[in-house]
């Protein structure tokens, strides 16, 4: 077992010696003739773990080394007995209301004096123990939630890419439209009609939802998933059954939990709005305006800007500049005007964030051997809107 420290502070030479004598048996003992040196020592590793503190000293006495000790994080928790001739009861009280743990009167009595030692030694290292055990516990529920996050993050990219196993023109899809839906969030917490919505809390839950977008699709026929060819419009009337597919599975999943799930909420909602447009001329609900849920209208831009510069087997991968052109022109009709003027504002951080998640030549060799039908409906609109 390690040997507790003791420091003993006192000016007087006899009384370092009287107590360093008596302690010693027991403890590694410390010395210091003042207060300067007496805090230097406690400060110095490894730190005492008790100090026996004489308050008359010329210079700085005891209270100011009190003082110094509580102030500094090093020695703060370091409990300290006054050792003095002072007997006035307020001396005492001023000693105990600066943090001091105990108040020894002289002439030392060698019994109290080992008595009062032992106790604060023996408090000393159950609160150690105890701390070290918080910390444990602390870093233990860290780990652990940590680790939680993980199995989620994890879960959820997997329940995304099942949806993709089924549409294999997605590539980095949804790892692209997270990051720009988070970028999004992070231009937009400042901006007055959003900053009570979008705390980084609130964005997180955002980007963390984001991939689910697209998971009804698994509940759409491979007849018209996988066609290739044009919809006609009773398949495009099926295919616009993702969205309310995708937002009743996420909602059969939150009533399966035993208590409320955030990111789950936020899923459902861009799952089933992220096709609504601005002008009310979406699907599945013809919602307009700020009735469109906030974490859809994110989606919706980010959704549209990737597909636009993605390649797809009827249709080429759209320059930047001009995808940037098509999001401008959506202003107010399809897009949030102002989630519109942030992504304008910083158009180059979404372009490297397309860069950075760019299909591999895996990606695009699948694209190819897979040809499909042309979507119709938004994205179908832009893109039909890019053509020469």
């Amino acid at each position: 077992m390690i040997v507790p420290t003791v420091l003993v502070v006192d000016d007087v030479p006899e009384n370092l010696t009287v107590l360093g004598e008596l302690l010693v048996r027991e403890y590694t003992v410390r010395a210091a003739n003042n207060g300067p040196a007496a805090l230097r020592l406690a400060a110095t590793h490894p730190r005492p773990d008790l100090i026996l503190l004489d308050l008359m000293m010329p210079g700085m006495d005891g209270y100011q080394v009190m003082q110094h000790l509580r102030d500094d994080p090093l020695t703060r928790d370091i409990p300290v007995i006054c050792v003095t001739a002072l007997n006035a009861t307020e001396d005492e009280e001023r000693g105990l209301s600066m943090g001091a743990v105990d108040y020894i009167t002289k002439p030392l009595r060698p019994p109290v004096v080992l008595a009062r030692v032992r106790t604060q030694i023996e408090l000393k290292r159950a609160r150690d123990k105890l701390s070290n055990h918080n910390a444990f516990l602390e870093a233990e529920v860290a780990r652990r939630m940590s680790e939680n996050q993980l199995v989620q993050d994890a879960s959820i990219h997997a329940l995304a890419r099942l949806a993709e196993t089924r549409d294999p023109e997605t590539g980095n899809h949804i790892l692209r439209t997270q990051e720009y839906v988070r970028r999004l969030g992070q231009l937009l917490c400042k901006h007055p009609r959003f900053a009570a919505s979008l705390d980084e809390h609130a964005i997180e839950l955002l980007a963390k939802s984001a991939p689910l977008h697209d998971i009804g699709k698994v509940g759409i026929p491979d007849y018209i998933l996988l066609k290739p060819g044009r919809l006609d419009v009773a398949e495009w009337e099926i295919m616009k059954t993702h969205a309310a597919i995708g937002a009743e599975a996420i909602e059969r999943a939150e009533a399966d939990a035993q208590q409320p799930i955030e990111f789950l909420a936020v899923a459902k909602q861009i799952a089933r709005h992220h096709h609504e447009r601005w002008d009310g001329h979406g699907y599945p609900d013809g919602l307009a305006g700020d009735a469109i849920p906030l974490a859809a209208r994110l989606m919706a831009l980010a959704d549209v800007f990737d597909a636009l510069i993605s390649r797809r087997v009827y249709k080429p991968a759209l320059p930047y500049t001009r995808a940037r052109d098509i999001i401008a022109g959506s202003r107010g009709s399809h897009l949030d005007p102002d989630v519109v003027d942030v992504f304008l504002a910083d158009f180059d951080t979404f372009r490297a964030i397309a860069e950075r998640h760019a299909d591999s030549a895996e990606d695009i060799a699948a694209k190819q051997a897979h040809p499909r039908a042309q979507p119709a409906g938004d994205v179908d609109a832009a893109v039909a809107r890019s053509a020469p």
